[in-house]
């Protein structure tokens, strides 16, 4: 089976595609927006890299041909002055979708976030939403992946976590006091591989969630008694309203970056009514392990 992934070069992109060697009965297409991106892929006979656009259907199809299934990853969660919520997570799926019909794929992955809501106030998970219905409207064999935080080398959330933990002096937003429920990469990888290889027709929606609810200041802490059993660190607090109105100002004057809405996100609890780890076929990886694989790296 081939699969197409959009985002490749992301952090699940990459991490999904290291493991090609261990998936022999795969081939990937790997799509990326510019050739500085696919040069910084990883090697090998199943992966083929490929510049893509999401400006032009037709092209965007020709660049996927040849693909059973499509893995739409891309997207971004901190706008810039030429990249909007609109764009790059709202129609780039339709396009991406479009392609997908085009090419007669036979079933399609979009990963979303947890929060996700066409009717959602804030302007991120609206988006988000909003490519939701798009998927689902398609006609399209499809599964759409709801994801919290994402944790393992090389992500964003690792480093930034563990940043903190070795920073004695240690603040979070809101003293860190949102709840989150990190996901081991690997957990999702795996979930892919297995919506691609079941293609379940119709379009089914799941959240999934690691298996442990932590506050973020919690999670800090466990991290830096992990790299130092005695370690006296405590999250000092990052005023939330404060950060918001500088968030606000600098932003605009930037025109993206760093905003209130990103600060809603990333502080919001994150919890789901049923976490579809067991449809999905997934064995979660318990917390700590993955923070030691994170650690290890």
């Amino acid at each position: 089976m081939k699969i197409a992934l959009t985002g490749a070069n992301s952090s699940v992109g990459t991490n999904l595609l290291a493991q090609a060697a261990s998936q022999p009965a795969l081939s990937f297409i790997a799509g990326v927006r510019s050739p500085s991106a696919l040069e910084a892929l990883p090697k090998s006979e199943q992966i083929e890299g490929r510049c893509i656009s999401y400006s032009d259907t037709a092209a965007l199809a020709t660049s996927l041909t040849g693909a059973d299934c499509v893995v739409h990853l891309a997207g971004i969660l901190i706008e810039g002055k030429q990249t909007k919520y609109r764009d790059a997570n709202v129609d780039a799926t339709r396009a991406v979708v479009d392609a997908a019909k085009a090419i007669d794929a036979k079933h399609f992955v979009f990963i979303s976030v947890v929060g996700a809501d066409a009717a959602s106030p804030n302007a991120y998970f609206r988006s988000k939403g909003e490519a939701e219905a798009i998927v689902a409207a398609s006609g399209l064999s499809a599964t759409i992946i709801r994801t919290p935080i994402l944790l393992g080398p090389g992500t964003a959330g690792a480093s930034a976590l563990v940043a903190a933990a070795k920073n004695p002096k240690a603040k979070a937003l809101g003293g860190g006091h949102y709840r989150m429920r990190p996901l081991d990469i690997d957990d999702l990888n795996s979930a892919i591989f297995n919506a691609c290889e079941k293609q379940t027709p119709g379009c089914a929606n799941y959240e999934l969630v690691g298996p442990e609810a932590i506050a973020y200041c919690d999670l800090i802490t466990k991290t830096a008694r992990m790299i130092d059993p005695h370690t006296t660190l405590t999250v000092g607090s990052i005023p939330i309203g404060f950060t918001k109105l500088m968030a606000g100002i600098t932003s605009t004057l930037r025109g993206g970056g760093f905003t209130p809405t990103v600060i809603d996100v990333i502080t919001q609890d994150e919890v789901v009514e049923h976490n579809a780890h067991a449809e999905l076929g997934v064995t979660l990886t318990p917390l700590n392990n993955t923070l030691e694989k994170i650690l290890e790296h």
